[in-house]
């Protein structure tokens, strides 16, 4: 078989070329050739290789050098071959980008308009569209456009860029643009290629040089994106741009009132418009609850989300994370062009080598300037030596029958100052000094020839010693850009670590959920069957059943369940205070047992079993007790002349909280009449402990940051911000707190406050002493006047303050102050009492010199009943009928059910 009928796929893979191994410098087969023949398969692969490596070099992604792609670059280089100050026409600029770029003009002008709105290399006039809206571009011959400051500073510089010819032969284009910036990390850039893919997150422009000076420096640094749009983002999973990396975005949403929500920045990617339509749907799907969205952004992004009555606005805010696009989950892949091969990059190494073609370039640039600067020093001697000399004048000279002939005189009359010189003269030197107009040798001044060949000489010294620390002069070009561009790009995206949003608890329960025990069935559609409880289509029911089995299913419209259903509830996934007390008769005949249990996780739809699984079980006490609640029941037993008592009590907190499996206690060895309960118990359980993450600025439940107390279900929250304004809240996890916190602890009215203030009105500072109001309503302790400020907020029992003064009053000596003498306690509103009318620098606050004594309940209290524990419920079963009536009524023919 001849070699041309060889399946290209039986030859060794590594010799393929493909964009994973990145050998894309091949050369395709010649398919023209109809003395050859090919297999179909073969000519696929290589016609298919060829238009992805061209797909992959020449159109999708960005080069690393310059951080452009083909497209991009060839906008640029027009617009710099068109710069004359003004601007230009855009459909003018697209028809002179087309001598280079071998597409369409909708593809210029649509890379035009994308490098407009980044707002960093062009400058732009006109209707430009809107990257918060989603409006387009007015049509390319109404807007106008011209580089920036910025790009001609940065991007071009002809003396060291490499050419190539344009795509049809008549013009000369740049391989890549000499770029002394991480242009790349700056724009970010997101291209579709054949087999791979590259987005890129955009990076604030000052991060971006302060870490090239850092790496310039051998110091480590970080880079988080930041877009335009705003918004947060969290980059805990940002793998430093590399492809398998993650982060999360959100909006920015205010609170505005109880009723409406304002949101002010979209997340990236995302248009006003399709936020708002994203949260109609959530809303038409029942996931929120809202009234209406009304959208009035202009400049700024502004949409109002209006309530429903009822609702929460904190859990409605979780819920817009949750189930719009006011959270979206982005994926870099930082995948650039390097040496005509597609590399998969982190953004690190991508800055690292942007800031090193920066050093090379500078140096180049450095390296020409300095060539320039002496041929110029060796001609200015030249031509000085020239005309001090008179060689002009010379007889010899005059009389010169040619050019070669003066040209050879003058060199002879040189010789003798050829030591002076830089380099060796060439003719063309001599031919530069016979083109010297007889004006210039006749203004001629020595004084000044020697201070511009002095000067030229400061400058080759200057560059000679930038060439010698070039590493400090990159770094001094990256300040320089900071300083001269810097303050036009703030960064507009906070970094945040953003708490996971359980679509399960945000969720707005937006159906009811129903039974009909007769027929055995459950589901939000049997609306005339009984009521279980309020639920949304994504929660999830659990179901016990009398024999003890218990399962976990979906909410649907109608599901059969079976007709022995002992109860029914939605289950709350990671419950662990949700606690079941379960009496149970093993086997038909057995023991009875007692367990306590909870059901944090199971799978759905399998069946679980209460009991030991013995034929015959069943449960005879079943309560569910969502806070660990622990009852007593009064238990009968069947009269039996073996046993004493028949009538006793257990007490459910007696028993030990177990893992759902566990067979659970022995509760009676005898067959039980009746068990009914005697007396309602308190939690078990205990308060709440809660704590709060700064970082996240939410509550939760885990132990991550500050620790705030075990709270019972009616105490509350002091949150007190460095502006002066407080207020109390619940401790439910869905509770939203805004940035700026000063104080955040367990709410105690009977605390005594000390503050020292600054009073605007009366511009003295101000010691006050009070106790912080039980609100959920925003008060400020600082007084009405917003310039007033907190020096100094203490909780301590007698605090002692040092007043030091400052200006014309320096020269007192401190002052001691003991607050609890210098003023008594009165409401937050008071304004205090001034501490002084001399000038105040700073006040200090020292340690107390007394200390609060003990009170006799902290000495000795005696044990006894929680102050704050609920009075518990008694009931009698047996309705007062002594041990004998219970008897004669059990001998009668009696059953548990």
């Amino acid at each position: 078989m001849s070699d041309d009928f060889i399946d290209k796929e039986e030859q060794n893979e590594e010799n393929i070329p493909t964009p994973e191994n990145g050998h894309l410098d091949y050369k395709p087969a010649d398919t023209k050739n109809t003395g050859v023949k090919h297999q179909l398969s073969g000519m696929y692969q290589n016609w298919f290789l060829d238009y992805a490596s061209y797909v992959i070099l020449e159109r999708a992604v960005p080069h690393i050098n310059d951080g452009l792609k083909p497209v991009q670059r060839r906008i640029l280089h027009s617009m710099k071959r068109l710069d004359d100050g003004r601007y230009n026409k855009v459909a003018n600029i697209v028809g002179h980008t087309m001598q280079f770029h071998p597409h369409g003009d909708a593809s210029i002008g649509d890379a035009l308009v994308q490098l407009g709105q980044k707002d960093l290399l062009i400058d732009c006039q006109g209707n430009w569209g809107n990257i918060l809206t989603g409006d387009g571009a007015a049509a390319p011959r109404y807007i106008e456009a011209r580089l920036s400051k910025f790009a001609l500073d940065v991007v071009f510089n002809p003396k060291t860029t490499e050419w190539q010819a344009s795509y049809d032969g008549r013009n000369k284009e740049p391989i890549t643009l000499p770029v002394k910036f991480p242009l790349l990390l700056a724009q970010g850039v997101e291209g579709i290629a054949v087999g791979l893919s590259s987005k890129i997150l955009p990076h604030n422009f000052n991060e971006l040089c302060d870490a090239s000076i850092a790496y310039l420096r051998g110091e480590e640094f970080k880079l988080y994106p930041d877009f335009q749009t705003g918004g947060s983002i969290d980059v805990s999973r940002y793998n430093d741009g590399e492809r398998g990396g993650m982060v999360k975005v959100r909006a920015k949403i205010n609170k505005i009132d109880n009723k409406t929500l304002s949101i002010a920045e979209v997340p990236f990617g995302k248009t006003v418009p399709g936020v708002c339509d994203s949260i109609v749907k959530a809303s038409e799907k029942g996931k929120i609850k809202i009234r209406k969205v009304e959208d009035l952004t202009s400049e700024k992004v502004e949409i109002l989300v209006h309530l429903a009555p009822g609702v929460s606005s904190d859990k409605t805010l979780d819920a817009l994370y949750a189930f719009t696009d006011c959270e979206v989950s982005i994926s870099p892949n930082c995948c650039v062009i390097d040496e005509k091969k597609p590399h998969f990059l982190t953004v690190s190494a991508v800055l690292k080598k942007a800031t090193d073609n920066t050093l090379s370039l500078l140096r180049q640039e450095l390296e020409i300037h300095k060539g320039e600067l002496l041929e110029n020093l060796h001609f200015a001697s030249l031509e000085k030596i020239f005309i001090e000399e008179r060689i002009y004048k010379e007889v010899k000279f005059e009389q010169s029958e040619n050019t070669d002939a003066a040209c050879e005189f003058i060199d002879e009359r040189l010789t003798p100052f050829y030591p002076q010189f830089i380099r060796e003269v060439t003719k063309e030197d001599i031919l530069k000094l016979l083109d010297i107009k007889m004006a210039r040798i006749l203004k001629f001044n020595k004084d000044k020839a020697d201070e511009n060949i002095a000067r030229i000489k400061e400058q080759i010294e200057e560059i000679n010693n930038h060439l010698a620390h070039i590493v400090e002069y990159t770094i001094d070009w990256y300040q320089m850009l900071k300083d001269k561009y810097g303050k036009q790009y703030p960064r507009r995206t906070e970094l945040r670590n953003f708490d996971t949003i359980e679509a399960a608890k945000v969720v707005e329960a937006n159906e009811k959920l129903y039974i009909n025990r007769e027929e055995g069935f459950i589901g939000t559609a049997l609306k005339k069957d009984e009521f279980i409880a309020n639920c949304s289509d994504i929660d999830d029911v659990i179901i016990f059943y009398k024999d003890g089995k218990y399962k976990v299913v979906r909410v649907t419209d109608k599901m059969f369940v079976g007709k022995n259903v002992l109860y029914v509830n939605i289950f709350k996934k990671n419950d662990k205070r949700t606690i079941y007390n379960v009496v149970y008769r093993d086997g038909k005949e057995g023991f009875h047992y007692i367990k306590r249990f909870n059901i944090t996780s199971i799978t759905r739809d399998r069946e679980y079993d209460v009991t030991q699984g013995t034929p015959g079980s069943r449960i005879v006490y079943f309560t569910a007790n969502p806070n660990g609640e622990a009852e007593v029941i009064k238990i009968t037993l069947k009269p039996n002349p073996r046993i004493k008592k028949i009538i006793y009590e257990k007490d459910f907190s007696d028993i030990n909280i177990k893992g759902r499996q566990s067979m659970g206690n022995i509760l009676s060895k005898y067959e039980v009449h009746k068990i009914a309960l005697k007396q309602r118990g308190g939690s078990t359980l205990g308060g709440r402990k809660v704590w709060f993450d700064r970082d996240v600025l939410r509550l939760n439940y885990d132990g991550r940051g500050e620790y705030l107390g075990e709270f019972q279900s009616d105490e509350l929250i002091l949150i007190v911000h460095e502006n002066g304004e407080f207020y109390t809240s619940n401790f439910d996890l869905n509770n939203h707190y805004d940035p700026g916190i000063h104080i955040i602890e367990k709410f105690d009215a009977n605390k005594v406050w000390s503050a020292a203030l600054f009073d605007a009105d009366q511009g003295y500072p101000y010691l006050k002493r009070f106790t912080f109001e039980s609100t959920s309503r925003r008060l400020n302790y600082l007084g009405e006047n917003k310039e007033s400020r907190s020096i100094l907020l203490t909780c301590v029992a007698y605090p002692r303050i040092q007043v030091i003064f400052g200006g014309h009053d320096s020269f007192r000596d401190p002052l001691e102050i003991d607050v609890d003498e210098f003023i008594g306690i009165k409401s937050f509103k008071a304004k205090g009492k001034r501490i002084s009318t001399y000038n105040i620098e700073q006040i200090n606050e020292l340690e107390p010199l007394r200390f609060p004594e003990p009170s006799k309940e902290e000495d000795g209290a005696e044990e006894g009943t929680d102050e704050n524990e609920e009075t518990a419920e008694i009931e009698d079963p047996d309705h007062g009928k002594s041990e004998t009536d219970i008897i004669d009524e059990i001998t009668g023919q009696m059953k548990l059910f």
